[in-house]
């Protein structure tokens, strides 16, 4: 039990919270303004622990697939509880076990009370973050990483949010989700970017090893600044083509991130001259940083349309 502590607290920081947890947040907050649900709350921590569990597992996996294939000896202020010998792999491996059985327990607990579509939401995110790293698919070794986190954090921790607090599926969610998305594969990106060289010597192919160093630049710079874009024109598009529902005006809010974004797309580019020495190799962090302030103001957008609204 100690060793399963010490690898659960490992796993869920200094990451986990801001990239699993939000997309859950935003979207109950979808399911509640725009969906019209009425708030449970017992489904939503539900949902909120099902996810940090799944992550966590994900998260723990990664660490033992890693330090078998000789990926990750180095201990870095984001390393897991394998490098820093908290744990064994063996252990880990059987930890990760554990918080994959608790999150697919809550899982089903709640199809219990929704249905179906949330239980074949939550086997899909179950499947992605087992064979994230797992032999002998291991979607992270064959660049497919990106697209996985992706998928499991982001566009389906918010549309299986929005299926509990709502009952249904809907495309809005899983659209709404993208920026959010991107700034989840932003913090992969800047963690594999950041290891290159030694994916690359053991034979493990990310998709930054594939783009290479130039690449990467771009990517990164992609990541972290189409997300506002992209809110800008949920907000634009469909009020002017009739397409749909609009992305509240409120949420015009994540633009008090940008100054963020450019500070984390300002170290990517000094990666070789760093104004502190941990800049890069902490970049990661800075951008699951990144991504809690966009989501925690996407959310407050949200609320503060509902409000207004009923307000007037």
């Amino acid at each position: 039990m100690k060793a399963l502590c010490k690898t659960w607290w490992i796993a869920v920081r200094p990451f986990a919270f801001p990239a699993s947890a939000m997309s859950v947040i935003f979207g109950t907050a979808l399911g509640v303004t725009v969906g019209g649900a009425r708030l449970n709350v017992p489904l939503f921590l539900m949902s909120l622990a099902g996810m940090m569990l799944l992550h966590a597992g994900a998260n723990v996996l990664n660490d033992v697939y890693d330090f078998r294939k000789g990926l990750d000896r180095e201990v870095l202020p984001g390393s897991g509880a394998v490098v820093r010998g908290l744990v064994s792999p063996e252990t880990a491996l059987r930890g990760s076990i554990v918080l994959f059985a608790a999150g697919a327990a809550l899982g089903i607990a709640i199809a219990c009370f929704v249905g179906w579509p949330i239980a074949a939401i939550g086997v899909a995110g179950v499947a992605i973050g087992v064979l994230y790293s797992a032999a002998p698919v291991g979607l992270k070794y064959r660049g497919l990483g990106d697209l996985a986190v992706f998928l499991d954090f982001g566009i389906l921790g918010s549309l299986g949010a929005w299926t509990v607090q709502t009952g249904r599926l809907s495309w809005i969610p899983a659209v709404w989700a993208i920026p959010l998305s991107l700034l989840v594969v932003g913090i992969l990106h800047a963690n594999n970017w950041r290891d290159i060289a030694g994916d690359e010597a053991r034979h493990a192919r990310t998709f930054a090893s594939i783009l290479r160093d130039r690449g990467s630049l771009i990517y990164y710079a992609i990541l972290v600044f189409a997300p506002f874009a992209l809110v800008l024109a949920f907000i634009i598009v469909p009020a002017a083509a009739g397409l749909g529902p609009a992305m509240p005006a409120w949420c015009l809010l994540t633009f008090a991130a940008l100054p963020l974004a450019a500070r984390c797309l300002a170290r990517a580019i000094r990666r070789k001259d760093p104004r502190r020495a941990l800049d890069f190799v902490t970049l990661d962090a800075g951008t699951a940083q990144l991504n809690l302030t966009f989501g925690a103001l996407s959310t407050a957008g949200l609320i503060l349309d509902a409000l207004v609204g009923r307000a007037t």
